[in-house]
Order: C-alpha cells, then structure tokens, then sequence
C-alpha cells in the first residue's frame, strides 16, 4: 500500500479543491469589486496552475541547508523542488497543496522516479514531455504504483475527452493557467512583431541584454500591453498578486538579462516554453542524469497531502519539524491567516529550524502582522534573504526571505 492510499483509506470524504481554496482566499464580500476577484481566482486555481515550480531550487538549498534525517514540510506545486530537494539529501519531506492537480503531478513524479525502467525515460516524461512514449510508458510502468485518485485524475478526460496523461505527449509545460499565459503572451508579442524565442539566439550575456533591449522591451511601450498588465485578472497566470506593468518589465528584464541562459532553465521555459528536448540546455536538479539515482533512492521519504499548510501543521506533534517551505501562500492570506499558520510553525519547529518563502514585493510581510510574541522567536536573516533573492534565477518575485529560529 503506497503513503498515499493510507492516508485516504477509512477516511471521510476530502474537501475538494475548490473548498479549500475558497476556505483559505475568500475574504470579501462576494458582491464586491475585492470579492469577485477572489472568486475568479479561486475558480482558475481549482485547475492545474504550474506544470513546474518557479522558485528556484538551487536558492532554496542554500537557504535550508538540508541535513541527512530532517523533516520537511514544502507547499508542493509543480513538485519540482521537492524531488530537486530529495536530490540533496535523504530528508523526509511533506508536500501539502490546495490542488488536487498539483497533488496528482508531484505523486507522478515520485512514482516515476521509482518505477520508471531508465533515466531516459525519466528524462523524456518530465525533460522532453512531448513523445507518445510517455502515455505507453505510463500505462505500463506507472499506473500499477499510482493510488486511486491520481490514477483517476491523469486518466481522466479533458474538455476535448482527450486522458489528461496526453498532456506529456504534446508539451506538457504548455498547460496549466501559467503555460497558458506565457503562450498568450508569446501570441500577443508575435502579434506586435516581436519573437520571445529569438532570446534563445544569444550566446552571451551581453548578447541577451542587446536582444532585450531591441526585440523585448519595446513592448511594455505599446499602451495594449500596458492596459493588460495592469489588469488584475490578467494576471492570474503568474500566480502572484499582480503588480504594474513596471513591475513585470523589471522581472523580466532580469529573467532575460541577469543568467546566462545556457544555466538558466527559467528563462528556457518563458521563451521556449520548455526545457531542450535533446537534454543539452539547463534542467531542474532533478532532471539531471547525475541526480537521477538519488532522487530514485530518496523518492520514498515523501509523501503528499491534499490539504492546506496550517491545517497539516495542527496534525503534527510539538517540535517535530526542522524544514518549512511557503512558496508565496502569505501573500494571499489575511493576518489572522497568517497568525493561525506561524503559531504552528513555532509549535512545531525544533530549534534551528528554517522557513523559507517568497514575495510579490521586496519586503518580508511579517512585521506588524503575526503577533510580536510569536515574531521574537526567530532571527530574520535579511542580508542573507537579499543576496539569495538577487540571484534567484526566475525572477517572477521581488522578495525571498529567510528566517531562522532562535531557540
């Protein structure tokens, strides 16, 4: 029986996805400006948002330090950290998300890095992901290992009846609400004459900078583009609360300009819409051939619950946590949301334990609204925080932080 099965076995039926994230984002009036917002947001996020996680994992690693034996709790998203985590050391990790397809992709993944024959297969499903192998390769090799309701889910039917597994023999990392916006965004900027995949030509910093700047930044001064960013609707597809079109300028100038593309998969993955299908361009650690027998050895040390991250905390025991990974969750949440989830985290950490998380802005969110009281028992390493968000490679965030306990 996988972890998985034993979580839902003899269980009562779990919220859906909708429940919970409409539990955890709806804080206005529905007839409201502020409340039809969150609705629209909830019901896009009901469906498969990141077909990859764009935090990068390399940052994280040197934020968490990970030691052989710590436990971990990470918002699981496109679940490519969490296997890049397992490819640095045999830690157990608990992947928690709101979204039933989010926990259907990192279940995937944990099971194909177990059961699938090679690493070329490996490589093709999640590297390449556009072969008619992988729906063979899952039929054989994955489906006898998966629990039932992921099972359910990727042979389930989309709205053209096609089995969503299909996704990975036409380009997988084109779907989810962010594939779809970076390929709406490459159709409007093919539109007003520019290419985003001529970024790819360059072969030297200084030739990404000179492409930017003739090819790509000439757009933010069309007033359509303009009116677009600053939608907020429009911008659900980056799953961060939208900023102005400034902002995504900015962030995108340094996904362009701040990384040598040949190490930057980000960057591969908002111009190409995917990583190199030969295997020659930059990958996640996990997907990369000298990783791939760690990953298969440590795949077993995680789990992944369909369930929000302060409700999990309030399962676990007193001081049994030394890893916690939010991604940008605290953006959405109101402070009593915030209060509930960090008065967990200082129940549940040992000492010296880390939490590590981002920002739409620059500045940690904490200060002035999670208790000064829960607040004191940990060191905010903002020097530290500001070098690891200057070189974080994706760019799409302006702030990491990292904090620290005390005690």
């Amino acid at each position: 029986m996988t972890a998985a099965n034993a979580y839902e076995i003899g269980q009562p039926p779990a919220p859906s996805t909708l429940d919970l994230l409409s539990g955890a984002v709806h804080q206005s009036r529905l007839l409201s400006k502020e409340g039809l917002n969150e609705r629209a947001f909830t019901l896009a996020f009901s469906r498969l948002v990141y077909a990859q996680i764009w935090e990068d994992p390399e940052i994280d690693l040197e934020a968490l330090a990970l030691a052989p034996g710590h436990r971990m709790v990470t918002i699981a998203s496109g679940g490519c950290n969490v296997l890049s985590y397992l490819a640095a050391a045999p830690v157990e990790i608990t992947a928690v998300d709101l979204n039933t397809a989010h926990v259907a992709l990192v279940r995937l993944k944990l099971a194909a890095a177990r059961h699938l024959p090679t690493y070329e297969d490996f490589f093709r499903l999640f590297g390449n992901a556009a072969s008619r192998a992988n729906v063979a390769a899952f039929d054989t090799h994955l489906a006898p290992h998966l629990d039932a309701s992921t099972l359910a889910y990727w042979n389930g039917r989309d709205h053209l009846g096609r089995r969503r597994i299909e996704r990975f023999s036409k380009g997988f990392y084109r779907y989810g609400l962010l594939g779809r916006f970076i390929g709406t965004a490459h159709l409007v900027s093919r539109l007003l004459g520019a290419d985003p995949r001529i970024m790819l030509e360059a072969e030297t910093l200084d030739e990404q900078r000179t492409i930017y700047e003739r090819e790509l930044k000439p757009l933010f001064e069309k007033p359509i583009v303009r009116r677009l960013l600053d939608r907020r609707a429009s911008l659900f597809g980056l799953g961060i609360p939208p900023p102005m079109h400034e902002v995504v300028e900015e962030r995108l100038r340094k996904l362009a300009c701040g990384t040598p593309l040949n190490r930057n998969y980000f960057a591969w993955a908002a111009f190409f819409r995917g990583y190199a299908a030969d295997g020659l361009g930059p990958v996640p650690p996990y997907l990369a051939a000298p990783h791939f027998a760690t990953v298969r050895k440590n795949a077993p040390l995680a789990t992944v619950r369909h369930a929000s991250f302060t409700d999990h905390l309030a399962s676990l025991p007193a001081q049994s946590t030394d890893r916690y990974v939010l991604l940008d969750a605290q953006d959405w949440m109101d402070d009593a949301a915030l209060a509930a989830l960090w008065r967990e985290i200082g129940r549940t950490a040992r000492p010296g334990a880390r939490v590590i998380f981002r920002t739409a802005g620059r500045r940690t969110i904490l200060p002035g609204r999670v208790p000064e009281e829960i607040l004191e028992r940990w060191e905010y390493r903002s020097e530290q925080s500001a070098d690891l968000n200057e070189r974080d490679r994706s760019a799409i965030y302006g702030g990491f932080h990292l904090y620290v306990r005390k005690d």
